[in-house]
């Protein structure tokens, strides 16, 4: 499943980054989408694999703390990133002939830029609500199997969702395959 997640979404990237009829603001945004969903997985799924291949679940302070940190940090900018792909559609659907007037690339960029600057910030707040709030005894078999529905098959999901479907997408793959 991490491969397929990892092959998909690079293979959206490719897509869109090779082809220059996918230079809009949605399929800038599905970039940003796709990196950000590899990098969300890969911050998780590297030691899960190690831990299962050793029986182990041993992680160091510094590691649990680090991986908490990106966990953190690309699971709210995949959401805002998500957000931002809303108000695109929105503007495409409610104002469709000052779409690229609205939709210009200074404000997609500047968009996309405060989707990352808000993890940095956000991260700060969720934490201190992590380490004040109380800790509630936990059934740890659905924890760990809700983890693994969002951690792992939503990210994988993404590409088949919001890319492979779409015939632009489509063609941008088999042009890309074909040079």
């Amino acid at each position: 499943m991490y491969l397929i997640t990892m092959f998909g979404n690079l293979l959206i990237i490719l897509a869109i980054s090779s082809d220059s009829h996918l230079h809009t603001p949605m399929y800038f945004f599905l970039c940003n989408l796709s990196l950000v969903d590899i990098c969300f997985t890969s911050t998780t799924v590297p030691k899960m694999l190690v831990n299962i291949q050793t029986q182990s679940k041993v992680i160091t302070y510094e590691g649990c703390i680090t991986q908490m940190y990106f966990y953190t940090l690309f699971v709210v900018l995949d959401n805002f990133i998500l957000t931002v792909m809303a108000y695109d559609r929105f503007v495409a659907i409610c104002h469709p002939l000052h779409y690229m007037v609205i939709m210009n690339p200074r404000l997609c960029g500047l968009l996309v830029l405060v989707s990352w600057i808000m993890i940095v910030s956000l991260f700060y707040g969720t934490c201190l609500g992590v380490y004040l709030s109380s800790t509630a005894p936990q059934n740890t078999h659905s924890s760990a199997v809700a983890s693994v529905m969002y951690t792992v098959v939503t990210p994988m999901l993404n590409p088949f969702i919001y890319s492979l479907r779409n015939n632009d997408i489509k063609r941008a793959l088999v042009r890309f395959f074909a040079r």
